[in-house]
């Protein structure tokens, strides 16, 4: 009775490789199949579309700006407010010593210039005030808080109108 035993489960195990290999060899057609039909749209592609409006090409082009868009706007920010700290350092440092360098001069009995007859001075706050309505211009629908970074503010249009 053993002997019976073993010998129906070597053919029960047979028969199981057999349909392992029914399965096997099901997948690999399949398989076939796909990088022919892959294939033959991709030979369609190239010869109905031009080369830079394949659409498979161009999905694939779009779905790798959105993976790399979150990061580019995060560096974006950190541009921004490295730019911004420099230009708060720039004015600062400029400023300060046109002040001290009016003190010199008064203290060494010379005449100083009033802010509006200092064409540097007045064309350095020109600058400053028209780059300030300009990036209020374009984020004119918000209401932005006066002491707000005028970086921010620009980054979130740009942002906004794309």
């Amino acid at each position: 009775m053993g002997h019976r035993n073993l010998s129906s489960y070597h053919h029960l195990e047979k028969e199981q490789h057999q349909s392992v290999d029914g399965l096997l060899t099901l997948f690999k057609k399949a398989n076939h199949d796909l990088t022919t039909v892959h294939n033959k749209l991709e030979k369609e592609f190239q010869l109905v579309y031009p080369d830079n409006a394949n659409p498979m090409k161009l999905v694939s082009r779009i779905k790798k700006v959105q993976d790399e868009m979150c990061s580019l706007k995060e560096q974006c920010r950190e541009l921004l407010a490295a730019k911004q700290d420099l230009i708060d350092k720039a004015r600062a440092t400029l400023v300060g010593n046109r002040l001290l360098l009016q003190k010199l001069l008064l203290s060494a009995g010379v005449p100083v210039t009033s802010d509006s007859d200092d064409p540097s001075y007045a064309s350095f706050n020109q600058v400053i005030d028209e780059w300030t309505t300009q990036v209020r211009s374009r984020t004119e629908d918000e209401s932005p808080e006066s002491g707000e970074d005028i970086n921010q503010m620009l980054f979130s249009a740009i942002v906004h109108d794309n």
